[in-house]
């Protein structure tokens, strides 16, 4: 029988870390939710100790996710420890994820710290971790850049503290796949009580090698692979959980390794954290992108046309790509849009779906046909958004070609307060930014503006990202309609409540 591989999605943690991918609290928690429904075994849902609004939302998600373990990282240090427990323990099955560095370079220069005195530290931080649970992982940050042999004597020590979990981390995404396997069979093969620990690799894309790092190591012993979806992540991400999985599947010939990761739910999920990051899928981005099942080429075709399999090695199918189109509008009843919901993974209260009714009967009044993409949009424009301090009302836009620069006029609500203001801008977008960054009193930095079709044809809801940054902070934020402009009010006024909620949250409000 083929040996299971445990999946450990990382998304909610490290995936977080990249620019522009934090997550409100429904977020995480709508993000944890379908993580559950993909079937992951792990779920590291953040970093207790970083911040209170981390604390809240890992402990959130430790209560409501069942059937699977939600794990915190912690630094080697007694009260990271202590804060990351109160925070899973109320989970089905809590897991503390305590980490230290080895490399000679991290200690030296990070650490300051001689390797006796690391050794050291790793033991206590896993005895008092285990003093919580069972279930306590540790991991060797940087190990691809550590002495093996120091690496044998740090996971020995961690084991004999009462680690289950050993994580071999290739933090900078350093390590060359044949290279990195054989640091694993070897650390494996060296460490005298190895049989008492799963042992799991963690890698980074720095040089495009993540998930070849990954399946490299899964050869080579390691049983637990910690992976985000569409590989997000610090600078160039982590391996991709779709890649991974997909590999193992489609080569099982090679690999004969199995998961429990229900592959149909593949696309939805990234589709998922596409629209809660306002980060479009990039087309040839490989399993879940527009181009990955596309063919152009003559010659391509026609192999198609004659047996599929000439040119593809998967099916569209098996990553949840083919699905009946949505075909709602302002007639359609409140059961038939509930169910819709449901088959697209959400549940919602009473009060939520009445909201998503109502914004379906108003888009259908725009289109002349909804998808399930513009119903998820508008869940996650409806619903999922943090509670607006700055909220839109109205707004009006001119332009023209005689040389009158266009003009917003933008009525908004601030702290439940009706407010208006007029305006001009080098652009139709420009003018109703400077309309609203007068209103609410602020003058952010706009850093990036992209816009993207939902779906397809004339009638498709734009979505549009900004990212602003003022006075050091910066947040990403997200909107989307059929009238661009309105998107990209949305949109700016997204950001701008994220603003103030990272003020609020790192005052202490």
């Amino acid at each position: 029988m083929a040996e299971r591989i445990r999946i450990f999605d990382t998304t909610l943690r490290d995936g977080e870390q990249s620019p522009g991918a934090t997550m409100n609290i429904k977020e995480k928690l709508r993000l944890a939710h379908q993580l559950q429904t993909l079937g992951v075994d792990i779920i590291e849902a953040g970093f207790p100790a970083a911040s209170p609004g981390d604390f809240e939302s890992v402990r959130a998600i430790a209560k409501t996710v069942k059937g699977m373990t939600v794990a915190g990282l912690c630094r080697a240090l007694p009260a990271d420890i202590d804060r990351a427990w109160d925070a899973v323990c109320v989970a089905e099955s809590p897991r503390l994820h305590t980490f230290l560095a080895t490399s000679p370079v991290h200690m030296q220069y990070k650490l300051r710290k001689t390797p006796d005195e690391v050794v050291r530290m790793v033991d206590a931080a896993v005895r008092h971790a285990a003093g919580h649970t069972s279930n306590v992982e540790f991991s060797a940050e940087d190990a691809s850049r550590s002495d093996r042999d120091f690496l044998v004597r740090v996971f020995t020590t961690a084991i004999e503290a009462g680690a289950t979990t050993i994580n071999i981390p290739d933090t900078v995404g350093y390590a060359q796949p044949e290279e990195f396997g054989a640091l694993v069979r070897y650390v494996i093969e060296n460490t005298p009580n190895a049989h008492k620990a799963v042992f799991s690799v963690h890698c980074h894309n720095d040089l495009g090698l993540g998930v070849a790092n990954t399946l490299a190591a899964l050869r080579a012993g390691a049983r637990q692979a910690e992976v985000t979806i569409s590989g997000i992540g610090e600078r160039a991400g982590n391996a991709a959980l779709e890649e991974l999985v997909m590999a193992l599947r489609t080569r099982h010939d090679y690999f004969g390794l199995d998961t429990g990761i229900v592959t149909e739910q593949l696309y939805p999920t990234c589709r998922l954290l596409s629209m809660i990051i306002g980060q479009p899928i990039p087309a040839n981005k490989a399993i879940v992108g527009a181009n990955a099942f596309a063919h152009e080429s003559g010659i391509h075709q026609d192999g198609m046309l004659k047996h599929r399999e000439t040119y593809e090695i998967m099916t569209p199918e098996s990553i949840g790509r083919t699905r009946t189109e949505l075909v709602l509008g302002k007639h359609s009843g409140r059961n038939a849009v509930k169910n819709k919901l449901e088959e697209l993974g959400y549940r919602l209260e009473e009060d939520q779906l009445n909201t998503v009714v109502d914004a379906v009967k108003q888009l259908a009044d725009k289109k002349k046909q909804i998808h399930d993409e513009d119903v998820e949009a508008l869940v996650l424009e409806e619903v999922y958004r943090i509670p607006d301090r700055y909220r839109l009302v109205n707004l009006s836009v001119q332009c023209s070609d005689t040389g009158m620069p266009p003009t917003a006029a933008v009525v908004m609500e601030v702290d439940g307060e009706t407010m208006r203001h007029a305006g001009f801008g080098a652009g139709p977008i420009d003018a109703v930014f400077n309309a609203i960054a007068h209103i609410v009193g602020r003058t952010p930095q706009l850093e990036r503006y992209s816009v993207t079709a939902i779906t397809g044809g004339t009638d498709a809801q734009g979505e549009v990202t900004v990212r602003v940054r003022e006075n050091g902070g910066t947040a990403v934020g997200r909107g989307s309609h059929p009238d661009i402009i309105i998107a990209s009010a949305r949109a700016y006024l997204n950001a701008l409540n994220r603003l103030v909620k990272k003020e609020e949250e790192k005052e202490g409000i």
